[in-house]
């Protein structure tokens, strides 16, 4: 039996989302919660793997029952139909886990439906102030020189043109292929001295994002122009983008299925 779990998290003090031989992750703590709760071994697949420092304000993941051993319990946590009672586990989960995660539903699905692989995409906010700002501090990146966003938003769009984006992935990743289809990439002012940069695509490689921003925030200073950023991504060399954001400031926002064919039952 497959489960699909949307969750949230503030990945301050994580490791990032996957499991790490020397570090806190998100998905060992939920893993190890699962497990206890449902008193078998339990393994967690999420729909991307978040760096050390990046936040989700969505992630979804799914994981597998063995029905006979939900027989066998007949706990508080089993339906008259020997299936899981998700709201009973989602609550339970939530005063089991840290207070750093948070579990939003928990949900049945077809067994050939994959919390990855059957994701059509993923949308990332990056924030940055550009003023003194106590209360941002913690989930915005503060910069203090002058940024045209115009021209950050005319680079943006380029990138919309391209499918290899070798230039923004993270030296000696360990990736198949440096494809992605970008469909959105804009800034957006929220209020003033704070923006926020929107990506989405189908997939992204490791370090993308950070690194996309980082890049724009060359040419909104003036250091690259529009005709330099298309040949940064062109070019496919990291050595040749900007340098990589800190990771406080990103978020995981939004992971989308396809309505024909919905994830989460």
């Amino acid at each position: 039996m497959r489960y699909f779990i949307t969750l949230s998290y503030d990945g301050t003090r994580f490791h990032g989302w996957q499991v790490q031989p020397n570090g806190i992750s998100v998905q060992g703590e939920l893993q190890r919660a699962l497990s206890l709760l449902l008193r078998q071994e339990i393994a967690v697949t999420g729909a991307g793997r978040t760096d050390a420092g990046v936040h989700a304000r969505m992630m979804v993941a799914h994981f597998d029952v063995d029905p006979s051993s939900l027989i066998a319990d007949r706990s508080s946590l089993i339906t008259s139909h020997f299936s899981l009672h998700v709201n009973q586990l989602a609550y339970k989960l939530n005063r089991l886990l840290p207070q750093d995660i948070a579990i939003e539903k928990i949900e049945p699905v077809a067994p050939d439906l994959h919390a990855r692989f059957s994701a059509v995409s993923r949308t990332y906010y990056y924030y940055i102030h550009t003023l003194k700002l106590p209360f941002e501090r913690h989930y915005s990146c503060e910069l203090h020189y002058p940024l045209d966003f115009y021209k950050m938003n005319e680079a943006a769009a380029m990138l919309l043109d391209y499918c290899d984006f070798g230039a923004f992935c993270k030296s000696h990743a360990d990736v198949k292929t440096t494809l992605c289809h970008v469909t959105k990439a804009e800034w957006s002012r929220l209020d003033e001295g704070r923006w926020v940069f929107e990506i989405t695509a189908n997939r992204f490689l490791r370090n993308m994002v950070r690194a996309v921003v980082g890049t724009l925030i060359d040419v909104g200073r003036g250091r690259l122009s529009l005709d330099d950023f298309r040949r940064v991504v062109e070019g496919k060399r990291r050595t040749d983008a900007g340098e990589s954001m800190p990771a406080n400031a990103l978020f995981l926002q939004r992971i989308d299925y396809p309505p024909s064919n919905p994830a989460l039952l």
